[in-house]
C-alpha cells in the first residue's frame, strides 16, 4: 500500500521508558510484532542509555535480539552518546535516533550537556552510523517549551535543525516534549523548517498533555508535515521531564488521516489490538482519544 503519512511507531521505546515498572522482555517483543503485523514500518524498538537512569530499557540487548525479521519494517533504537553506539553494534539496527533539546537548562538535566557539545559528540559520531549503512533521526526535545525554563525560541530550534542536516542528518524529529504547544504555533514552526531543510526531513513528536495533540497533528499537516512519530495507546513521556505525559496515540493518529481519505498503510483494527495489548500491562491509563473498548468497525479507508 502507497502512503500519504509516515507514521513512527515509538510506542515500545518513548510509550514504555516512562512506566514505573519493568515490562518484560516477551512481552516488549510481542508487542512490537504486533505493531509491525499492523503495518507499521517504522518502529523505534529500544534505548541504549544507561540502565540505572532508563531502567525500563536494561533490557535493550535482548530486545533488539530478538526482533521480528518482516520484510520493509525499519527498526530504530535511541542512542544517548558513543558508548550507546558501541552497545548496539552487534544487533540489527536501521535508524538510530539521536536526541538533544533546544532547551540549554533541559540538555543539562537530560544528558548533562551544553546544546554545542551534544552537537560536537554528534557530528564525531556520523561517520561511524555511515559505515554501518544506518539512517540518523536527530531529535529536538522540547521544541516548543521547557519544563525548567519555559517557552523556547523557534529560532533555536530553526538553528539546530539546520546544523543538524549540515552535520549528516536524514532527518529531524521536532518533539513538544512537555505537551504545551497550541496549532498555530505549530503549524508557523512546521512551515519555517520546511522552508529550511525540506518535508521529506521532519518527523513531527507531539505529547498529549492538554488534550491537543491531535489538533496539532492537523496543523502540522496542513503546515506540509508528512512524518510523526507516536505511540500505541497514547503511552509514554519523559522521565526528565515534570509533567510531560503521554505522547499521541498512533490509533487516534490513524483513525484521523483515514477518516480523512490520508492513507496511513495501518490496519486500523490490528492496531487497536495492538493497543489492548499495550495497555494491558501499562500500570497507566491510555490518553487515546479512541475508547478501547469501542467497536473495532473500521473507518473507511482508501488505498
Amino acid at each position: 500500500m502507497t502512503t500519504d503519512v509516515t507514521i513512527i511507531e515509538v510506542g515500545p521505546r518513548d510509550g514504555l521508558q516512562n512506566e514505573p515498572g519493568f515490562i518484560p522482555t516477551e512481552k516488549k517483543l510481542r508487542l512490537i510484532g504486533m505493531l509491525a503485523d499492523a503495518g507499521l514500518r517504522r518502529i523505534e524498538a529500544a534505548s541504549f542509555v544507561h540502565p540505572q537512569r532508563v531502567p525500563q530499557m536494561a533490557d535493550a540487548e535482548a530486545v533488539m535480539g530478538g526482533l521480528p525479521r518482516v520484510s520493509g519494517v525499519s527498526f530504530a533504537a535511541l542512542i544517548p552518546n558513543r558508548r550507546g553506539l558501541e552497545r548496539a553494534a552487534a544487533y540489527r539496527l536501521d535508524e538510530i535516533n539521536w536526541v538533544t533539546s533546544a532547551s540549554p537548562a533541559f540538555n543539562r538535566r537530560n544528558i548533562n550537556q551544553t546544546i554545542e557539545e551534544n552537537l560536537e559528540a554528534f557530528r564525531e559520531l556520523v561517520p561511524l552510523v555511515r559505515q554501518a549503512g544506518q539512517r540518523i533521526r536527530f531529535s529536538i526535545a522540547a521544541s516548543f517549551g521547557c519544563p525548567f525554563s519555559g517557552r523556547v525560541d523557534p529560532d533555536v530550534v530553526l538553528r539546530l535543525a539546520e546544523q543538524a542536516i549540515a552535520a549528516g542528518a536524514d532527518e529531524i524529529g521536532v518533539a513538544d516534549t512537555i505537551g504545551i504547544a497550541v496549532p498555530d504555533e505549530v503549524y508557523a514552526l512546521s512551515r519555517r523548517l520546511i522552508d529550511a531543510v525540506g518535508t521529506e526531513r521532519i518527523a513531527l513528536h507531539l505529547h498529549d498533555t492538554r488534550g491537543l495533540a491531535l489538533a496539532n497533528t492537523y496543523a502540522a499537516y496542513t503546515a506540509g508535515i508528512r512524518s510523526f512519530e507516536t505511540a500505541v495507546g497514547g503511552l509514554g513521556g519523559c522521565p526528565f521531564a515534570p509533567g510531560a505525559a503521554g505522547n499521541a496515540a498512533t490509533e487516534d493518529v490513524v483513525y484521523m488521516f483515514e477518516r480523512m481519505k490520508v492513507r496511513t498503510g495501518v490496519d486500523f483494527s490490528k492496531m487497536l489490538d495492538a493497543a489492548e495489548y499495550a495497555v494491558s500491562f501499562s500500570m497507566r491509563m491510555p490518553l487515546g482519544r479512541i475508547r478501547l473498548v469501542e467497536s473495532k468497525e473500521q473507518p473507511t479507508i482508501h488505498r
